[in-house]
This record gives C-alpha cells, structure tokens and sequence, in this order.
C-alpha cells in the first residue's frame, strides 16, 4: 500500500504568519500549488493556508439568521461565524486568514487514512513530519495523481 512518503511533495514551500496576503497569492500561482504549511518563528508549523482561505475574502458576507419574539432575538444559527468570517474577509496577512490548528501526518501514514483524513475533515493540503522536521506535503493532488499510475 501507498504511503505518505510515496506521494507526498518533497519541495515544501511555507509562510510566515506575517506574510502578507499578497504575497501568499502569488507564491501559490507562481508555483501552481494550492496551500503552505504556516510555520512560526520558532520553526513549528502552526496552521496551514490555502487557496480557499484567500478565496474567502472575496465571497459575499453572511448573515445570521434571526428570529424575533416579543422584543427577543434569538439567532438560529452561531453569531459568532460571522465574526470570524468578517475577520478573515479583512485580513491582510497569513496569520489573518489561515486554518489552524495543522493537522500533520507522519510518513508511514497509509494512502487510505489520508484520504479519509482529507475527506471527512475537509482538509485540502497536510504537512509530513518526520519527527519535528517538515519532510514534504500533501494536496489532493497529490491523492488524484496516484490514480493515473
């Protein structure tokens, strides 16, 4: 069975919480990947930013559905959302945007737990850690591209 190590994307590119958004475009059009892993000051890699995060910040706001009863609001759904949506809209760099916490997978992981991984957590690219040390990356690319050998 196919493996992490197998698959994966060995020349990693990452980001820095301070990079700004423009910047993050054009590294993922300039090198046609679809995501980076965000790696702190320290080297550990706290979040991951793709292609959908920057796509975010163009989509329409939405709002909370509301319902009103005798002078009372009751929101059916998390208001809460809408704050982080706002948020994200309105970033200007990485640490504005990305989806953290990085779910990381070792290079031993079997093709099928990171399909399923991908799949059920809506995960677009996983960072490979051999021990602390960024090995390479995962995008569903990578997955699909398995299926033409």
């Amino acid at each position: 069975m196919l493996t992490a190590k197998d698959i994966m994307t060995k020349n990693v590119f990452t980001v820095q919480d301070d990079t700004s958004v423009t910047d993050l475009a054009k590294l993922l059009t300039d090198n046609h990947i679809s995501g980076a892993p965000v790696v702190s000051a320290n080297g550990e890699i706290t979040a991951v930013v793709t292609e959908s995060d920057l796509i975010d910040q163009s989509k329409k706001l939405h709002i909370p559905t509301v319902l009103t009863i005798l002078d009372s609001v009751f929101y059916l759904e998390n208001p809460d959302k809408m704050e982080d949506e706002i948020k994200k809209m309105a970033g200007t760099k990485v640490a504005d945007i990305c989806s953290g916490p990085a779910t990381i997978i070792a290079p031993d992981t079997p093709l099928d737990e990171i399909a399923t991984i991908m799949a059920e957590k809506n995960i677009h690219t996983l960072p490979v850690l051999d021990g602390s040390e960024l090995v390479g990356v995962i995008g569903k690319k990578d997955i699909i591209r398995t299926l033409i050998t």
